[in-house]
C-alpha cells in the first residue's frame, strides 16, 4: 500500500501502521486507507496489529478537515465513529500497540481494540473535545461509557481529563504498558497468544458479548448525521 497507511502480512498476523510524518490525523483520506488495510485483513483472515509511528499513535481527526463547516465535521466525524465500530466488530483479534500520545479519535480506536499495549514513557492519552470546544458526539459518550472504566468516565468524557500511559491503563484505555525497546515484540507476542483461541468460538462470543452494545452504538451513529440532534461541534 501507499500513501500514509502501510499493510504487512507475515503468518496470519497482518500489521497496520499509520504514518503521516505528522500527527497522524485522521482524515476521510486516512481513514479509508485504514478501511483498505482492514479488507486486506480480512481478506487474508489474518489477527491485526495496528500501531503508529514513534512517539505518536493518532493525534485525533484532521482539524483543518473538521473546519471545512458543519456538514463536513458531521461526515467526518461519522467515518471515524464507523471505523472505530468496524474494529469492534472485526472477526478477528484487533490488537493495538500505541507507540506513542494517543488523543481524541486516536483514543477511540483505542477503545475500540481488542487488546491494547501502549509504549511506557511520557506520552499523552485523553479525549480533549470539551477542552477544544467540541460538544462529544453520540458515539464516543456511548463507546466510552461502553470500554472506560466506570469511575473514570466522567473524568474521561466530560472533564477531559489527559492521562499518563500507566493512569491511561487504569482508565481503561488500555490494557499493559511495556518499555519502549520492548515495544516491537509486544505486538508479535500478542498476536502469538491470540492464535492459541479458536477463530470461531473468539468471533461469535465476540459478536454475541457485544451486540447489546453494537445496538446502542449503531444507534448514536445515526444520531450524530441527524442536525437536530447535534448542539454543537
Amino acid at each position: 500500500m501507499s500513501g500514509n497507511v502501510s499493510y504487512a502480512h507475515d503468518d496470519g498476523i497482518a500489521t497496520i501502521k499509520m504514518d503521516d510524518g505528522k500527527a497522524n490525523a485522521l482524515s476521510t483520506a486516512m481513514i479509508g486507507e485504514l478501511n483498505t488495510a482492514f479488507d486486506k485483513a480480512e481478506a487474508d483472515n489474518a489477527i491485526i496489529i495496528l500501531t503508529g509511528r514513534d512517539g505518536l499513535f493518532c493525534g485525533g481527526f484532521d482539524l483543518k478537515e473538521m473546519g471545512d463547516g458543519p456538514q463536513d465535521a458531521l461526515q467526518l466525524t461519522s467515518l471515524g465513529s464507523k471505523l472505530a465500530r468496524r474494529i469492534m466488530a472485526f472477526p478477528r483479534p484487533v490488537i493495538l500497540v500505541a507507540t506513542g500520545h494517543t488523543i481524541a479519535m486516536g483514543a477511540f480506536l483505542a477503545l475500540a481494540c481488542d487488546y491494547r499495549i501502549i509504549a511506557e514513557g511520557d506520552f499523552k492519552t485523553g479525549l480533549n473535545e470539551t477542552m477544544i470546544g467540541m460538544t462529544m458526539h453520540n458515539f464516543g459518550i456511548e463507546l466510552g461509557r461502553y470500554r472506560l472504566a466506570k469511575n473514570y468516565f466522567n473524568r474521561c468524557v466530560i472533564n477531559a481529563e489527559i492521562f499518563s500511559p500507566r493512569d491511561a491503563v487504569r482508565a481503561g484505555f488500555f490494557d499493559r504498558t511495556v518499555p519502549v525497546d520492548q515495544l516491537a515484540m509486544a505486538g508479535p507476542m500478542a498476536g502469538q497468544m491470540f492464535k492459541q483461541l479458536n477463530e470461531t468460538a473468539f468471533k461469535n462470543t465476540k459478536r454475541r458479548s457485544r451486540k447489546a452494545a453494537f445496538a446502542i452504538l449503531d444507534q448514536a451513529i445515526e444520531d450524530d448525521l441527524d442536525p437536530a440532534k447535534v448542539h454543537a461541534m
